[in-house]
């Protein structure tokens, strides 16, 4: 029990604590209703949890270029890109809250297309940002019907950005739906947070996908993983001539024999629907920035 699959509840502050904290969280529930998992855990760091909540109302729910639907659509873009159905979920019920369209939550092929021309730089900033190039600027910037302006675009990227970097957050910490989320249907987005496993035929928002025996088995992985690997560190130090490249190659054989990391050419079937009708060009997804011994591919810097 508990909003998240890693840190035990005990450890989680809770709506009566004191001080700054709770009054973060009374503000949070004026906010928006409810304190949702991702503040709860994020409580574990008062300060830091205050510096979200202003960024969060900034790009949400002040003024700004952007309508609101239009941004609760964007992050839904950003997080459909990294398979995280509990941010996801979130922002479709945000989204008809504000009066967005429910035909656009059918996928990204019933949005507008001034929204759906943000897909080629949304899964370029979410898998392999060192890709973009001015040009993909200017493609949305070009006059026309479908086009973004100068601040828009701002907005947008920042929205997009800010998303790929809370749905690491989500996953990181094990945060899991909340009572009224967890189990929902098709319209309410189902909002389950699920971690893609390469191991696991069962629905993403099951229970046992983040917590229950599947938490724990995961977490006894990393532990044994964490094991091999310091046993490996401990023969470097005993072993003479051992190389970098060599140290590299056992370590990526301990993670495949793991199955921690899938292999990158395989695109996991459990993807929820409701997930990837948001996503174009699925396959799409990270790979090494450089290798040893290989040239830098260019990259596209402004400061």
């Amino acid at each position: 029990k508990g909003p998240s699959a890693f840190i035990p509840l005990g450890e989680i502050p809770r709506e009566g604590a004191e001080s700054s904290l709770r009054q973060l969280l009374l503000e949070a529930f004026g906010w928006a209703g409810r304190v949702d998992h991702v503040a709860m855990v994020m409580g574990l760091h008062p300060e830091y949890l205050s510096s979200f909540w202003k960024t969060q109302y900034l790009l949400l729910r002040m003024d700004g270029p952007l309508p609101y639907h239009k941004r609760h659509y964007i992050a839904i873009m950003a997080a459909a890109r990294h398979q995280c159905s509990y941010l996801v979920g979130l922002h479709m019920g945000e989204f008809l809250q504000v009066g967005g369209n429910p035909a656009w939550l059918q996928g990204l092929h019933c949005a507008p297309q001034k929204l759906r021309n943000l897909n080629e730089i949304n899964k370029l900033l979410a898998h392999r940002p060192w890709l973009v190039t001015k040009e993909h600027i200017e493609a949305l910037l070009k006059p026309g019907e479908d086009s973004w302006s100068l601040a828009e675009l701002v907005q947008a990227l920042v929205l997009l950005t800010h998303y790929h970097s809370l749905a690491s957050f989500v996953f990181g910490c094990g945060i899991k739906p909340e009572e009224d989320q967890d189990g929902g249907n098709d319209q309410d987005g189902g909002n389950g947070c699920w971690t893609p496993s390469p191991h696991s035929d069962s629905s993403p928002a099951s229970e046992d996908s983040m917590g229950g025996s599947g938490g724990k088995d995961a977490m006894q992985e990393v532990e044994m993983l964490m094991e091999r690997m310091k046993l490996l560190q401990e023969n470097q130090l005993e072993e003479e001539g051992v190389t970098q490249e060599e140290m590299e190659t056992r370590f990526e054989l301990e993670k495949t024999e793991n199955l921690l990391v899938p292999p990158s050419d395989i695109l996991d079937p459990s993807l929820q629907s409701n997930v990837r009708c948001f996503v174009e060009d699925p396959e799409f997804g990270y790979k090494d920035f450089t290798r040893r011994g290989e040239q830098a591919p260019p990259t596209f810097r402004a400061q």
